[in-house]
């Protein structure tokens, strides 16, 4: 599996662990290097926009796509994690959710599993449903070992009201991948072959 990020901020927290470039590539066992799962690091934890914007740099929507199509090992698939919600800035005018409507990716939704999920996976369903895209499923992560009423009734209420799967993900720590065959995630149904656009 070859991994990607389009871009990475908060580089001066790495003191607080392993970056969410790094997390990505360790869960995917990938050989590839940093710089090829993540072509934009910056070190103020903020949008990728104000990022760009304080160092004097800019964001390129076409070199994303290059590099998300230059990720990609021939034969293989291409997991690629989002940076902060679909409509968080990655340039002027170019969004995330313009990345992944680029990329023709088929989508996961990852969501918090608690109080507000309800509204907030909703809305970024519909959100993403409006730009055409294929949202195959969503995860609520981290499930706790012994849910509430509330998030079995998110859960149930997610699956019901959006007409999508809902699956569920304890917290995982990178040192022990291997998960509970009760949270595996329907990955191969998910993720059935869908190429990367080519890069324009």
């Amino acid at each position: 599996m070859s991994v990607f990020k389009p871009v990475v901020t908060g580089l001066v927290e790495a003191e607080h662990g392993p970056l969410d470039h790094e997390r990505l590539r360790a869960s995917a066992r990938s050989a590839q290097s940093a710089a090829d799962v993540a072509p934009y690091l910056f070190s103020q934890p903020v949008s990728p926009h104000l990022a760009a914007e304080l160092t004097g740099r800019a964001v390129e929507p076409h070199a994303l796509r290059a590099a998300a199509h230059s990720a990609l090992v021939s034969g293989d698939v291409l997991v690629a994690e989002g940076v902060g919600g679909l409509m968080v800035p990655l340039a002027a005018g170019y969004l995330v959710r313009d990345l992944a409507a680029d990329l023709a990716l088929p989508l996961v939704i990852a969501a918090r599993p608690g109080l507000g999920t309800i509204s907030h996976t909703l809305m970024t369903l519909e959100c993403a449903r409006a730009a055409g895209l294929d949202v195959r499923g969503v995860v609520l992560t981290p499930w706790p070992a012994e849910p509430t009423a509330i998030q079995h009734s998110n859960r149930e209420t997610i699956a019901q009201t959006g007409e999508i799967e809902v699956a569920t993900l304890p917290y995982v720590d990178m040192g022990h991948i291997a998960l509970d065959p009760r949270h595996e995630l329907p990955v191969e149904r998910w993720v059935a072959v869908a190429p990367v656009r080519a890069a324009a």
